[in-house]
């Protein structure tokens, strides 16, 4: 992929920028309260879209190539893309992805948490605190002059090395006045290749962690995507700059 096809953004449109992933953010902050035994996950939904819109800022989930809900909650063993039902009900144990991605005036902004609901096993536990690790260790390898590729290189070493795997089929991605756009953040990649990272860059980092397997499945209604071997998954995502000496995470509240 070459470095031209990547949009440079410039000071008024980082700007911007920073508006709706602070946006992004708050959601996710207000929605964790309601994560709890018996909530459907389409109430989780409805409630995080309506304060995303009491901010006055939309969902870009629905109708992104025909997505019914304005955002994706992916439970236990799916990785990601789960679509809310009014039949799925959060249950004692579970472990909870919420993936919330608004946009105004075209500027879109994507961040993702998880959340886990009462007595969650050690091994989900676990789970989840490698995954956070592992999103510290990405944003880590985040300066000018470095390639994406290095962004898996570095987290692969201290993923696989503890028995977890990475998901490969999905990547971080550039974010603008798209949803998705270059640069793209393989998720297995050779050390030095890709592009290389410089100031005014803005993508997600999205890891996507696999307790033992990292194949996946798509099931038939063509978004939900989970573990090949039905054992939990886990992932973070945030929305980083790539500054003139460093990063910053755009995706804080």
């Amino acid at each position: 992929m070459s470095k031209q096809k990547v949009i440079i953004k410039n000071e008024t449109q980082i700007a911007g920028i920073k508006e709706a992933s602070r946006i992004a953010a708050l959601t996710l902050d207000y929605i964790w309260q309601y994560v709890k035994v018996w909530i459907t996950t389409e109430e989780l939904d409805h409630i995080c879209n309506a304060f995303i819109m009491q901010n006055g800022w939309k969902s870009a989930c629905i109708g992104y190539h025909q997505y019914p809900k304005y955002t994706c909650i992916s439970i236990n063993d799916t990785i990601c893309h789960w679509i809310p039902s009014k039949s799925e009900v959060l249950k004692d144990w579970d472990i909870v992805n919420i993936d919330v991605t608004v946009f105004k005036a075209w500027y879109f902004w994507d961040t993702s948490r998880m959340y886990t609901v009462w007595n969650v096993s050690k091994t989900a536990l676990k789970l989840i605190e490698v995954t956070k690790k592992a999103l510290e260790i990405w944003i880590s390898q985040v300066f000018p002059g470095n390639y994406t590729s290095n962004i898996w290189y570095e987290i692969s070493k201290y993923v696989e090395k503890l028995g977890y795997s990475v998901v490969r089929e999905y990547t971080g991605h550039g974010i603008w006045l798209q949803f998705h756009e270059e640069p793209y953040i393989y998720h297995k990649a050779q050390k030095n290749n890709w592009t290389i990272m410089a100031p005014g860059m803005i993508f997600t980092i999205e890891p996507m962690i696999n307790i033992w397997d990292h194949r996946t499945k798509l099931l038939k209604d063509w978004w939900t995507v989970k573990t090949s071997d039905w054992n939990l998954s886990a992932q973070f995502e945030h929305t980083i700059l790539v500054t003139e000496d460093w990063y910053e995470i755009l995706t804080l509240a």
